[in-house]
C-alpha cells in the first residue's frame, strides 16, 4: 500500500514539473511572440514615421541627447508623482495631476479628425530635464542650448524688438527675463513652476477653470504631466506696447513637452505675447501637448501669436483657451507650419456683454502631413462679437482642414459673427476640407459664413511669367500673396520669418 501510495506521489510530481514545464515553455513562447511583434511594430512605425524632409535650416539643429533626469517612457501615477516630486510641488498641484491622470485613463482619443493610433504613450517620455537651470542673465545659459537659442534668433530678438523672453529646452525653463521697466509697472512674467511658488492663491483661483482637464484626452494628459510654461500678469489699466515672447524648444527624441501658458490682463490692461515652437527632425514620434488659459478683464486686450514650426514625426495636439468678460478682446494670430499631425482649435468663450474675438490662421500641409486646425467661439452675453479669417495651403498629398464651432446661447441676442476660410491646394494629389459647425439658439444674430477652396489659377501664372517670373518665382508669389491677411497681422520680424517657412515648405512643392 505504502508502495502503491509512494508510485501516485511520484507520478503526480512528474505530472506537476511537467506541467510547470509545459506552461513554462508556453509563457517563454509569448513573451518571444511579445517581442517579436512589439520589434515588427518599431520598424512599421519608423517606416510610417520616417518623411523625407526639405533642409529646415537651423530649425534642424540637433544637440547631444545628454539630460539630468529623464523619467522612464509611458504614462503612470509614478511618474505623475515623480515629476511633482521633482518639482517639489504644494499637495494641492500633485493631487491636480493624479485627478487628471485618472480622467486622461477613462477617456478615449476622438472619433473623429486625424488618425491618433500611431501616438503610443508607452513610446514617450513624459519628463527630461536638460543639464540647466533657469537663468536671467543669457550668458549664464549652457553653451550648447544658448547657441541653439542664438541660431533661432531669440536673444538678438530680445534686445531689438520684446520686453521679455522666455526659453524652454525640452520640459524646463532655462531662461526668463523681463525688462525692468515693466516690473515696476507691476507686470509680472516668469515661468509656471516660479508662479506655483511665488503665486499659490492667484494660481489655485485660475489654474485648470479656462482650459479644463475635461475636455478630452490631451488636456487631461497635460494637466497630469505638465511642465514649464510662462505666467503672466498685467495690471489694471497697464498697457504692455512692446511684445513678450516665449519659445518653446523640443530636443530629445520620444518625448513629449507639455507646457502651461497662464496670462491675466486685468480690467482696462494690454499685452501683445509671442509663442514660438520648434524642434528638429527625428525617425520617431514626438509629442507636444501644452496648455494655454488667458483670462481677458473688462476693457482689456490680449493679442496671442504663435508661429509654429515643428519637424515632421511631431503630433501637436496643443489646447487653448480665453475668456473674455465686458468690452474685453481677444485676438487670435497662428501660423502653424511642420508637425506630422496638428489638432489645434483656440477657443474663445465670451461671457462679457460686447467682448470680442477675432482669429487669424494658416496653416501649410505638404507630403505626409494632417493639419486639422480651425477655432471655436461660444457667445454667452449680449453684443458680442467674433471674427474668423483662416488660410490653408496644401501640397504633395499634404491635407489641410478647417474645423470650427460658433455656438450662440440663448441669452446672447444682438451678437454678430462672421467666418471665412480658404483653402489653396498646390496639385491635385492634396486636399483641403472645411467643417463648419454652427449652434444658433435665439433668433437675434447677424452671422455670416465664406468657404472656398480651389487651386492656383494657371492664367494668374501665365500672366506673372509674361511679366519676367520662373514658373516657380511666379507660384511662390502667388501662395505669399495668399498669405499676406495673416502676415500683415505680426510684427515685421515675426513675418518675415513666416515667408522664410512658407518659402522652406515651396521648395518641396515647386519644380
Amino acid at each position: 500500500m505504502s508502495n502503491l501510495r509512494s508510485n501516485l506521489t511520484s507520478d503526480h510530481n512528474v505530472k506537476q514539473l511537467d506541467t510547470e514545464r509545459i506552461l513554462a515553455e508556453k509563457a517563454a513562447e509569448r513573451e518571444a511572440l511579445k517581442e517579436s511583434r512589439r520589434k515588427e511594430r518599431a520598424e512599421k512605425l519608423k517606416e510610417r514615421t520616417y518623411v523625407e524632409e526639405f533642409d529646415r535650416g537651423v530649425y534642424d539643429i540637433k544637440n547631444p541627447n545628454t539630460y539630468e533626469i529623464m523619467l522612464d517612457k509611458g504614462l503612470n501615477e509614478e511618474i505623475v508623482r515623480e515629476i511633482s516630486s521633482i518639482k517639489d510641488e504644494p499637495d494641492w498641484m500633485l493631487e491636480k495631476r493624479l485627478a487628471a491622470l485618472e480622467i486622461y485613463r477613462e477617456l478615449k482619443n476622438p472619433n473623429w479628425g486625424p488618425d491618433l493610433s500611431e501616438l503610443n504613450m508607452d513610446e514617450i517620455a513624459t519628463y527630461i530635464r536638460p543639464k540647466a537651470q533657469m537663468e536671467s542673465n543669457w550668458q549664464e545659459v549652457p553653451d550648447e542650448i544658448r547657441k541653439t537659442f542664438e541660431l533661432l534668433g531669440i536673444p538678438e530678438a530680445e534686445l531689438d524688438y520684446l520686453s521679455g523672453v522666455g526659453a524652454q529646452y525640452d520640459s524646463e525653463v532655462v531662461y526668463h527675463n523681463v525688462k525692468d521697466y515693466l516690473a515696476l509697472q507691476g507686470v509680472v512674467y516668469t515661468d509656471f513652476e516660479s508662479a506655483v511658488e511665488q503665486y499659490p492663491e492667484i494660481i489655485q483661483e485660475y489654474f485648470g477653470t479656462c482650459l479644463k482637464p475635461t475636455l478630452h484626452r490631451y488636456s487631461a494628459l497635460h494637466y497630469a504631466v505638465w511642465s514649464g510654461g510662462s505666467y503672466v500678469y498685467v495690471p489694471e489699466g497697464v498697457h504692455v506696447d512692446i511684445p513678450l515672447q516665449s519659445y518653446f524648444r523640443m530636443n530629445a527624441p520620444g518625448a513629449g513637452q507639455f507646457e502651461h501658458t497662464l496670462i491675466i490682463v486685468e480690467k482696462g490692461g494690454s499685452l501683445h505675447f509671442i509663442e514660438g515652437c520648434s524642434a528638429p527632425r527625428y525617425n520617431t514620434i514626438n509629442l507636444h501637448a501644452g496648455g494655454v488659459e488667458l483670462f481677458v478683464k473688462e476693457g482689456a486686450k490680449l493679442r496671442y501669436s504663435t508661429i509654429e514650426n515643428w519637424s515632421r514625426n511631431m503630433y501637436n495636439l496643443n489646447s487653448k483657451r480665453a475668456i473674455v468678460e465686458k468690452d474685453g478682446v481677444i485676438e487670435w494670430i497662428s501660423g502653424s507650419f511642420g508637425s506630422r499631425v496638428s489638432m489645434l482649435y483656440p477657443a474663445s468663450i465670451l461671457i462679457g456683454e460686447g467682448a470680442r474675438s477675432e482669429f487669424t490662421g494658416i496653416t501649410f500641409a505638404g507630403a505626409g502631413q494632417t493639419l486639422d486646425t480651425g477655432a471655436q467661439v461660444v457667445h454667452k452675453a449680449p453684443h458680442t462679437y467674433s471674427a474668423v479669417e483662416t488660410k490653408s495651403i496644401s501640397k504633395g498629398g499634404g491635407k489641410a482642414i478647417y474645423r470650427s464651432l460658433v455656438q450662440v446661447e440663448e441669452g446672447a441676442y444682438g451678437c454678430r459673427s462672421n467666418t471665412d476660410c480658404q483653402s489653396l491646394m498646390l496639385d491635385a494629389q492634396s486636399r483641403g476640407d472645411t467643417i463648419p459647425t454652427i449652434i444658433l439658439k435665439n433668433d437675434d444674430v447677424d452671422f455670416g459664413h465664406e468657404a472656398k477652396i480651389g487651386r492656383i489659377d494657371d492664367q494668374a501664372i501665365f500672366y506673372l511669367m509674361s511679366r519676367g517670373l520662373s514658373e516657380e518665382e511666379a507660384k511662390a508669389m502667388i501662395v505669399r500673396g495668399f498669405a499676406e491677411p495673416v502676415a500683415k497681422e505680426l510684427p515685421l520680424e515675426y513675418a518675415v520669418e513666416m515667408n522664410e517657412l512658407i518659402n522652406l515648405e515651396l521648395k518641396g512643392a515647386i519644380g
